[in-house]
């Protein structure tokens, strides 16, 4: 019966994460996940609409969602507003000021560091100046920016992806987009015979004229507004011409004298919603679903693919698993070790199978191996570490390598997760990252000896706080937590030493030069040399088990520069995501490190761990015993 209880402990929180998984029960009404897993392109790449709304409102709040009267509202309804309903979606409070000084351009005391959300109702009336007020912060270099001048160019920068996205699909002052189009339709064969006419010198309809030419100018007018390209275009020669946006499709029109099908779909979706007619709008989905799957049946299924992926967030629900196994393999050290011990290793499996399963859904979305940019370098970092914890637990069976394995994973997907909200994480590649064979060999070389140095040094902080605050903290578990830093420093050096060569002749193919100390070379380089440091201090008999601890936590402080610090610099080659915000976090950070290799430099006489290692020692023998002042 005890063998089991693990099983069913982790039975029945497989079974909760699963259910939170699982597509929500579709309400009545407007068809919304339709919608949402509609195909655009942004940005380069076809995403679902549900994508296209999650990255809009990242860009314009801190948490990106949308709430109404205090509930959290799905991003595809919100987007359905912007596109559809645009008076609507313009008093929704989605744009987030925290600044003080963009906070008074509102009239806004300042709220004790709050933020305060507009909506772009609220925004009209200080457009100019929020426009004056970021022309002027652009004329400053990034780095020397302070918050007010960051904070007003993102506001802009927020209001101007709002804009765009409300003129994809239509104009945002069209009143009925769909008899909109009927009119135009109308007009478009006469219209055409006019023009022609009037070329040729014959009589022509002057009424005729004008109304095409009426329409003419304001599609003209929406191709200031391309960032959504909404309409498939299966006729495209290339793929810069597969998808259209409206104004587009809406001028090819006046040269074909036809009006493109998906348009005309577009159209009858906007009537219908605006209408509050429910069978009609969810009539279309399934008839624009139908025409897609008859064009572009892949990217339909990838779009739809990509939409699930959103909904059943497996990162997070691996996160919830790693905060369990932390839970039970603590407590496994104080009561019922093997069933707890058990549950913890059954429940780190599952967890490591949902992260798994993500990092192999992204690289069926990009087509591209796991590593492509800051946020998707998070999630790999953390699912090598937990895949080495694994092999630890594996082999020593002590409990050490889930505590870590749990607490690595959690930290490293909760830095995706806001990492996540800087934009599109699964972006298209700049035009140097755009080689499969280096990213699956040097990055992820690179990032596997990021994971590992990052293990050894959360092995070197449970060693000292062990040590120091806990009195089971035995010659045995000593030796073994020794041995396996020992042994995943090792690791380390071979796979930073060889990731990095590598990066040197990716380097030499791109740039022309091997190495050129820009600031990311010279991290990587760091990270090797301090890996080699440890193994001689090691060999030569410099540090002993206390030394190593130390020296590995150190080795913490090394990857985070060579891994964020480069990309807070905003400068060199390898400056691929700049979020000088987080600078704050990561001077936290190593302060933290450092402190506790101060506490592991603590004389062991102090060490609790050692004071009950030596009190359980007989007397008769107690000369033979681990001396006080090893290191």
């Amino acid at each position: 019966m005890k063998k089991s209880v693990p099983w069913l402990i982790s039975l029945v929180l497989l079974t909760w994460v699963i259910s939170r998984m699982l597509p929500q029960k579709a309400a009545a009404g407007f068809d919304i996940a339709g919608f949402g897993q509609l195909p655009v392109l942004v940005g380069g790449r076809v995403m679902p609409m549900d994508t296209l709304a999650r990255i809009s409102l990242s860009i314009m709040n801190h948490h990106g969602t949308v709430t109404v009267d205090g509930r959290t509202e799905p991003a595809s309804g919100w987007l359905l507003d912007v596109l559809m309903m645009p008076r609507r979606a313009d008093a929704a409070k989605v744009f987030e000021v925290t600044n003080p000084d963009i906070l008074a351009l509102f009239g806004q005391q300042d709220p004790n560091g709050k933020p305060v959300s507009y909506s772009y109702t609220d925004c009209v009336p200080v457009l100019g100046e929020i426009g004056r007020q970021a022309s002027l912060a652009a004329q400053t270099e990034a780095q020397g920016r302070n918050a007010f001048q960051r904070g007003i160019l993102k506001l802009r920068e927020a209001l101007r992806i709002y804009l765009l996205v409300k003129n994809s699909i239509q104009a945002e002052d069209s009143l009925d987009f769909g008899k909109e189009l009927q009119v135009f339709e109308q007009v478009l064969g006469p219209g055409i015979g006019a023009v022609r006419d009037r070329e040729a010198n014959r009589p022509f309809n002057q009424q005729d004229l004008l109304r095409v030419g009426w329409f003419t100018q304001r599609y003209q007018t929406l191709t200031k507004a391309r960032y959504v390209y909404a309409l498939p275009n299966p006729d495209g020669k290339s793929d810069s011409d597969r998808w259209l946006h409206i104004s587009d499709a809406l001028l090819t029109a006046v040269a074909t004298g036809k009006v493109a099908y998906p348009a005309i779909l577009y159209g009858g979706l906007i009537s219908a919603y605006r209408n509050d007619n429910v069978t009609g709008f969810n009539q279309v989905i399934d008839e624009y679903n139908k025409y897609l799957q008859r064009t572009i049946p892949a990217q339909l299924a990838r779009a739809k693919i990509e939409y699930r992926f959103n909904q059943a967030q497996p990162f997070l629900q691996a996160m919830v698993l790693y905060v369990f196994v932390l839970i039970f393999s603590l407590i496994s050290w104080l009561k019922w070790p093997r069933t707890l011990a058990t549950t913890a290793v059954i429940l780190l499996g599952l967890a490591f199978s949902l992260h798994t399963l993500g990092l192999l859904i992204r690289m069926y979305l990009q087509g591209r191996p796991p590593v492509t940019n800051l946020y998707s370098s998070a999630l790999f970092v953390g699912w090598g570490a937990v895949l080495l914890c694994l092999f630890l637990e594996r082999f020593y069976k002590n409990g050490i390598g889930s505590v870590c394995a749990s607490t690595i994973g959690f930290v490293t997907l909760l830095i995706a997760h806001n990492l996540q909200l800087d934009g599109d994480s699964l972006e298209m590649l700049r035009a140097v990252l755009d080689t499969n064979v280096w990213l699956a060999t040097h990055v992820v070389m690179v990032t596997l000896g990021y994971s590992s140095v990052g293990l050894a040094g959360f092995l070197g902080i449970i060693f000292i706080l062990r040590g120091l605050l806990t009195t089971s903290f035995s010659e045995t578990t000593a030796a073994s937590l020794s041995r396996m830093i020992y042994g995943v420093i090792c690791f380390a050096t071979l796979f930073s030493f060889v990731g990095t060569i590598l990066g040197g002749i990716w380097a030499d193919q791109s740039w022309g030069r091997f190495w050129g100390w820009d600031p990311k070379e010279n991290g990587a380089l760091l990270i090797v040399l301090w890996n080699a440091t440890i193994l001689h201090a090691r060999w030569g008999g410099l540090i002993r088990e206390r030394g190593l601890a130390v020296m590995s936590v150190f080795g913490n402080i090394v990857v985070s520069l060579s891994w964020f610090g480069v990309n807070m610099l905003g400068v060199g080659l390898h400056s691929y995501g700049f979020m000088d915000q987080a600078l704050g976090t990561l001077m936290a950070f190593i302060a933290s490190q450092v402190v506790v290799m101060g506490l592991g430099l603590t004389p062991q006489r102090y060490w609790r761990g050692i004071r009950a290692r030596a009190a359980r020692v007989p007397p008769k023998s107690a000369t033979a015993s681990v001396p006080l002042t090893a290191t």
